[in-house]
C-alpha cells in the first residue's frame, strides 16, 4: 500500500476528513472521540483488550463503545492519542478489516466538491465497494428502501460471490441476506444520520441518569451473599466427595462453577471494584485458579463480541461450525476476521447443520470442554498482552491452570476417586451440570438478528437488535446470574449485574422513546425461539443442498449462463 505525504497535526487542529481516511490508508489506527481524533498506533500492542477490538474502530466515532467498556481513568489515559480533532457530526467508514477501502492522501490535492461537504451529509460508500450486481438483480427496489450504506457494508463483509456462492445457490443466499435486511429495517428506526444521531443522543441522556440513581455503585452486600452460596456449594462437593458419593459430589461441583462463573463475568468488566488489575485479578483466579478457564481468552473474545454483536464475519461469540450456524452465510465458507481463517462449509458441517435444532442441548452439556480447549490454546499461543499493565495476565493465568490440574485433576479426579468408571462419570457429571450457563450464554443472542444495518447504524440499536432478555421472577436472578438482562448488559456493561433489575425499567422507557423494539422473553419462549431459529436455518442449509444436488444433475446453471 502506497504512503501518503500526511503528517499529523496539533492536538488543536482541526482535521478534515480526506486527511483522516488519507491516514487510514496509511494503516494507522484511527478512531473518533467525543469529537476528538485519536492515533492509537502506539496503543495497540498495550490494549489489555486485545487489537481486534481496536480494529473495528478504525475509522469510526468510537465514542459509545468506548465508553461502555472502559473506566474513567482508561479514557483519561486517552487523550495522550489525540492528533486533532473534527467539526460537527461524524459519519463512520467502514473499518479495513471489515472490507473497507481508503484512498491515500496527498497534501496538495484539491478536495472535491463531495469531499468538503458536511460530515453528516456523507455516507461511508465513497470508501467502500459498489453494490453486488446479485442485490441489484433480485430486488431492484432495494437501495431506495435501505440506505446505500447498508448495502456497501453487506457486500463488504460477505465473501464475494464468484469466490463462494457459486450457482443459483449463491442468488438464494444473496437474497435471504436481502431479506433480513429489509425485515430489520421495517422494524428498526431508519438508518439515517438524523435519526442515529437523535437515539445516540437520549442513549448518553439515559446513561447519565443512571449513573445519578447510583446503579453504577457495586452493592457490596449481595456479594456477601454470593460467597455464602459458593461456600455452601463447595463445602457439599467436598463433604460427598469424602463419603464416597461421587456423582452427588459432582452434581454440586457442577453447581460451584455454574454460579462462579457469574462473578468472573462481572471482574471481567469491572463491575466489582471499578479497578482494572484488581478486578482482573479477582477474575483470573476465579476462572483460572477455581475453573479452570482463562479469563484472558474470555476477555479478548468478549470485548469483540460487545462490539460486533451477532455479525457472522466478526463476532466469535456465534462462530461455532462446524456445531451450529445461526446464519445462511455460513454456507458460504465464511472468513472469520476473529480467527483470521475461513470457516468452512464442509462435509461435517453440511452433516451436522442440517441436524443442528436436534443437537443444540446435546452439544451444549460439553461445551466446557471446548472451553478448556480455547483457554490453552490462548495462554500457550501467547494472546494475553505482552506489554504495559496487563504483561503479567499470561503467566498469572499459567500459574491458574497448574492450580487448577493440581487439585481437580490430581487430588480430586486421580487420587480422591478410587475406580476409572467412577472418574469419568465424576467429570462427565460434573461438567454436564453447567450446561444451563452454555444454555444462558447463548438464549439472549441466538434468535436476534445477525443481519448488518451498515456502519451508519447507532451503537444502542445494534445493541438491542441483537440482543433479547429473559424474564424470570427475582428470586430466581441467582439461577442466571444477570445473563437475564443481556440487552441491558450490553447497552451498559459496566454497571453491576445486581443492579441490572433496577436499570430495566429506564431502558424500557428509552426504548418506547426512541421506538426500538425491547426484545424480552421467558426462558421456556426464549428456548423456543433459539430452537426455532436453529431449526429455520437447517432448513435452509437442506434446501440449499437440494438445490446445488439439483442444478448439478440437471445441468441448469451452465445452460443458463450459455444462453
Amino acid at each position: 500500500m502506497s504512503k501518503s505525504t500526511f503528517r499529523p497535526t496539533a492536538r488543536d487542529n482541526v482535521l478534515s476528513r480526506r486527511e483522516i481516511e488519507g491516514m487510514i490508508a496509511d494503516e494507522k489506527y484511527i478512531i473518533i472521540l467525543d469529537g476528538k481524533v485519536l492515533k492509537l498506533d502506539c496503543w495497540v500492542k498495550f490494549h489489555p483488550g486485545g487489537p481486534l477490538a481496536i480494529k473495528h474502530m478504525i475509522g469510526r466515532d468510537a465514542t459509545d463503545e468506548v465508553n461502555a467498556l472502559h473506566s474513567q481513568e482508561a479514557l483519561q489515559s486517552m487523550k495522550k492519542f489525540q492528533i486533532g480533532s473534527i467539526e460537527g457530526t461524524w459519519t463512520n467508514f467502514l473499518p479495513p478489516i471489515q472490507g473497507g477501502h481508503f484512498r491515500p492522501y496527498n497534501e496538495l490535492e484539491v478536495e472535491s466538491e463531495e469531499d468538503m461537504i458536511s460530515n453528516s451529509d456523507l455516507s461511508s460508500e465513497e470508501c467502500s465497494p459498489p453494490p453486488s450486481p446479485l442485490f441489484e438483480a433480485a430486488d431492484h427496489t432495494l437501495r431506495h428502501r435501505v440506505s446505500r450504506s447498508t448495502i456497501s457494508s453487506v457486500v463488504s463483509t460477505t465473501p464475494p460471490p464468484e469466490e463462494t456462492n457459486k450457482g443459483l445457490g449463491g442468488y438464494v443466499m444473496d437474497a435471504r441476506t436481502q431479506d433480513e435486511i429489509l425485515l430489520d429495517s421495517s422494524k428498526y428506526p431508519p438508518i439515517t444520520s438524523e435519526e442515529q444521531l437523535k437515539i445516540t443522543h437520549k442513549y448518553r441522556q439515559l446513561n447519565e441518569r443512571i449513573r445519578a440513581a447510583g446503579l453504577y455503585n457495586c452493592n457490596y452486600s449481595a456479594y456477601a451473599i454470593e460467597i455464602s452460596r459458593y461456600s455452601l456449594l463447595f463445602g457439599l462437593f467436598v463433604f460427598f466427595l469424602q463419603r464416597s458419593w461421587f456423582c452427588l459430589s459432582a452434581f454440586f461441583l457442577g453447581c460451584f462453577w455454574h454460579q462462579l462463573v457469574f462473578s468472573a463475568h462481572d471482574a471481567g468488566h469491572m463491575g466489582i471494584t471499578h479497578d482494572f488489575q484488581i478486578d482482573t485479578t479477582i477474575g483470573m483466579i476465579i476462572a483460572n485458579h477455581l475453573g479452570g478457564l482463562s479469563l484472558g481468552w474470555w476477555k479478548r473474545s468478549h470485548n469483540v463480541h460487545h462490539i460486533m454483536t451477532n455479525a457472522p464475519e466478526h463476532d466469535p461469540d456465534i462462530e461455532l461450525m462446524p456445531f451450529f450456524a445461526l446464519s445462511h452465510r455460513f454456507f458460504g465458507n465464511l472468513r472469520s476476521t476473529y480467527y483470521d481463517r475461513v470457516m468452512e462449509y464442509d462435509v461435517v458441517s453440511r452433516a451436522v447443520v442440517k441436524y443442528q435444532h436436534y443437537l443444540y442441548y446435546p452439544i451444549l452439556l460439553f461445551g466446557r470442554f471446548n472451553l478448556y480447549f480455547l483457554s490453552w490454546e490462548h495462554i500457550i499461543v501467547g494472546r494475553s498482552p505482552q506489554h504495559g499493565a496487563g504483561w503479567w495476565h499470561r503467566w498469572f493465568e499459567l500459574s491458574g491452570q497448574v492450580f487448577f490440574w493440581t487439585w481437580f485433576g490430581y487430588g480430586v479426579v486421580y487420587l480422591s476417586i478410587p475406580s476409572w468408571w467412577s472418574r469419568i462419570a465424576f467429570v462427565l457429571i460434573s461438567h454436564m451440570v453447567t450446561a444451563p450457563l452454555h444454555v444462558q450464554i447463548t438464549l439472549s443472542h441466538y434468535a436476534m438478528s445477525t443481519a448488518d444495518l451498515g456502519p451508519l447504524e447507532s451503537f444502542p440499536q445494534k445493541m438491542l437488535r441483537t440482543t433479547m432478555d429473559v424474564d424470570c421472577p427475582q428470586w430466581l436472578d441467582f439461577f442466571h446470574g444477570g445473563l437475564q438482562f443481556q440487552a441491558i448488559h450490553h447497552l451498559y456493561p459496566r454497571i453491576p449485574r445486581h443492579n441490572l433489575r433496577k436499570t430495566q425499567k429506564y431502558v424500557q422507557e428509552f426504548c418506547e422513546d426512541v421506538n426500538i423494539p425491547y426484545a424480552v422473553f421467558t426462558f421456556y419462549d426464549g428456548n423456543k425461539e433459539v430452537i426455532s431459529r436453529l431449526g429455520h436455518v437447517a432448513k435452509q442449509a437442506r434446501i440449499l443442498e437440494e438445490c446445488r444436488k439439483a442444478c448439478a444433475e440437471q445441468g441448469v446453471f451452465a445452460d443458463h449462463h450459455s444462453h
